[in-house]
């Protein structure tokens, strides 16, 4: 196995992404930013900052759904180190309650407070459900990959 530091090549980079070298290739063409060592040939060698980078567009596009045009504009705005979206201003007390679901139903919202077990109940049951969601969709996708 390869160092972290390690150059890698289109094949290894096509591998370990599970993307094919043209989609690599392609992305190059569209994201400037991407920029491997050409040596002789014209065979590419991607260093790990390329690979990241490269793993940080798979996500957006594939798991995230942007388009390329949007992970072009979270590139040219600086964003790809978080480019999650901004959370609502009572996010504190969203994370507050997934903490108290994963301890039991006790969060602190002010003065103790507790989540009745139906309300536990249904939350946990959205959870589940939207878990569901993701599962299909990945699936969608990988079965709309394989057709183009």
């Amino acid at each position: 196995m390869k160092s972290a530091t390690a150059y890698r090549t289109i094949s290894e980079v096509s591998t370990d992404l599970n993307v094919p070298q043209h989609v690599l290739r392609f992305w190059e063409t569209k994201f400037p930013q991407i920029r491997p060592l050409k040596r002789g040939g014209g065979r590419r060698f991607y260093r790990p900052e390329d690979v990241e980078l490269l793993r940080r567009i798979q996500a957006l596009l594939y798991e995230d759904r942007y388009t390329i045009k949007g992970v072009q504009r979270l590139l040219k705005e600086g964003r790809m180190s978080d480019p999650t979206p901004p959370l609502p201003e009572d996010a504190e007390e969203f994370g507050d309650i997934a903490a108290a679901l994963e301890e039991g139903g006790v969060f602190d919202g002010g003065p103790q407070q507790s989540l009745s077990a139906s309300l536990r109940h249904e939350i946990t049951m959205v959870v589940d459900e939207l878990k569901s969601l993701r599962s299909m969709l990945s699936r969608l996708s990988e079965i709309g990959d394989k057709k183009s």
